[in-house]
């Protein structure tokens, strides 16, 4: 093979070369453009419940503190701040209904415990009534489904 047969074949490691380099840089580029980890998706009504203990601590406490008895109505001054927090009536609907479904809050409503507003002011009580209802709740939670018994089918 003499000189003039290696030029052709010098040219084109060449252009292999530059191609493999424009790839890597391309890759480079791509890495760092693409996020280095996955976000894990927030449950929209966590991130609602998390506004409404920044915006009113008083009324929606953080664990481990207790909850405290809501004012009967309290989805209506919230809904009137809605547009100022941001979220719609919907997101408030799931937020408040989540707050007020569960053991830690009927375990707050006791009889003649004070309810308070969105600042934390007293505005009633928790009536005996209210009171009974949570203890429903609360130990409607606690019981296990009781499993179908299965009875064998007799053969002929």
């Amino acid at each position: 093979m003499g000189f003039e047969q290696l030029a052709p074949l010098r040219d084109e490691l060449a252009q292999q070369a530059t191609a493999q380099k424009k790839l890597k840089s391309q890759k480079k580029k791509d890495d760092a453009a693409a996020p280095a980890k996955k976000v894990a998706r927030v449950d929209p009504v966590v991130l609602t419940i998390g506004l409404l203990q920044k915006k009113f601590p008083l009324a929606f406490p953080k664990n481990p503190n207790p909850k405290l008895p809501l004012k009967i109505g309290i989805h209506k001054d919230l809904f009137e701040q809605a547009e100022q927090l941001g979220v719609n009536k919907n997101e408030l609907r799931a937020a408040i209904k989540t707050w007020c479904w569960g053991n830690r809050y009927w375990d707050c409503l006791v009889e003649d415990a004070v309810r308070v507003d969105l600042n934390g002011s007293p505005v009633g009580g928790v009536t005996k009534e209210d009171a009974d209802q949570a203890k429903k709740l609360k130990a409607g939670r606690r019981k296990k489904p009781e499993a179908a018994e299965v009875t064998p089918t007799e053969s002929s």
